[in-house]
């Protein structure tokens, strides 16, 4: 057998391979099932023990000769899915152009929007603190509008939690800036609450924040009236209706005309034609002197929306477990969408 196992040996190291044709012939006779190699191994086990350590070690070099031979040959003449080289000179295949998230497509198109009128981006971090999410925004420790949001406490601090909104970004430009203000705070926040088509855990707002002098309610109503035609079209109509903010006063909720029935009434609007997508107010004067900003000469108003609302009506997504499943059929109908 030693005799057999120097002779391949020799072959093997001789052999030039020079095709793809040739490299499936060297792996068939070789390293295939019936090959030459796999006769050897059949045959050791008829060796006697007293050889077995010494020829064992000999064919096990054999076949990693072998083995490396085919390996090193095989990625000059295939590719990495096994697929044989062609002509190099020809052009790779296109890879498919990948989709953004239609959140971040509503992120960008609402910031536009207001770019337009002199707003400015400001961030914030994601856990807060309960003054800058609850205390600095009119939320007295026994206020009941406390209970209007289930929120995620960190773990032995009370004084620490996820934001619940984009909200807490407010005030911590109030406390830096001085009027006039004029900011948008894009973010992602948390909620204590139930997963289901309609509500999630983590959701997108973007809130925006105007102060300065005699800034008024009907300053409010056509800066809204602006956002909801330059995102839904010309023809949107818009109407507010009276509502309750603990950080702003008057409080108001904004609805457009739906976007899948064009205002005629079906089973999403609940057949009012109408649809809400966010809420606003006066900015509260409680609030604007928490962050030493003098209620007596200044003014302001400040509004805030849901992300993935805003998505909902514009592409007429009816499922919001849809954003966060990464579903590539699902993303893949917004390639054409930038």
């Amino acid at each position: 057998m030693l005799e057999e196992i120097l002779k391949l040996q020799s072959l093997i190291e001789q052999i030039v391979i020079s095709s793809a044709e040739e490299l499936e012939q060297f792996r068939i006779q070789f390293l295939g099932k019936k090959g030459r190699l796999a006769a050897l191994f059949d045959a050791f086990k008829q060796i006697p023990a007293a050889d077995k350590k010494m020829l064992g070690s000999r064919l096990n070099d054999l076949k990693n000769l072998a083995s490396e031979k085919y390996l090193h040959s095989k990625i000059q003449f295939t590719g990495p899915d096994n697929q044989v080289i062609g002509d190099l000179t020809l052009p790779p295949d296109s890879i498919p152009a990948g989709s953004r998230h239609p959140v971040s497509l509503i992120r960008k198109e609402i910031i536009s929007i207001f770019s337009k009128i002199g707003y400015t981006v400001a961030e914030g971090p994601e856990i807060e603190d309960d003054w800058h999410v609850f205390s600095g925004l009119n939320f007295p420790l026994e206020h009941p509008a406390r209970d209007m949001q289930d929120t995620f406490f960190i773990e032995k601090d009370p004084d620490i939690l996820l934001r619940t909104h984009t909200s807490s970004v407010q005030v911590r430009v109030m406390e830096v800036s001085k009027p006039p203000i004029r900011k948008i705070f894009p973010g992602r926040v948390f909620r204590n609450e139930a997963i289901s088509a309609r509500a999630h855990c983590i959701f997108h707002q973007i809130e925006g924040l105007y102060i300065d002098k005699n800034v008024s309610f009907a300053d409010l109503k056509q800066t809204l009236m602006f956002f909801a035609r330059e995102m839904f079209g010309e023809k949107t109509q818009v109407r507010l209706r009276p509502s309750f903010f603990p950080f702003t006063e008057p409080s108001a909720e904004v609805d457009v005309s739906c976007t899948i029935c064009g205002g005629s009434g079906c089973n999403v609007c609940k057949y009012t034609g109408f649809l809400e997508i966010l809420g606003c107010g006066m900015v509260d004067p409680n609030v604007l002197e928490a962050s030493s900003i003098d209620s007596g000469i200044y003014t302001g108003f400040a509004f805030g929306m849901g992300l993935e609302r805003i998505a909902m009506l514009k592409y007429q997504i009816n499922d919001l477990r849809l954003y966060f499943e990464n579903d590539i059929r699902f993303l893949n109908q917004f390639i054409s969408s930038y």
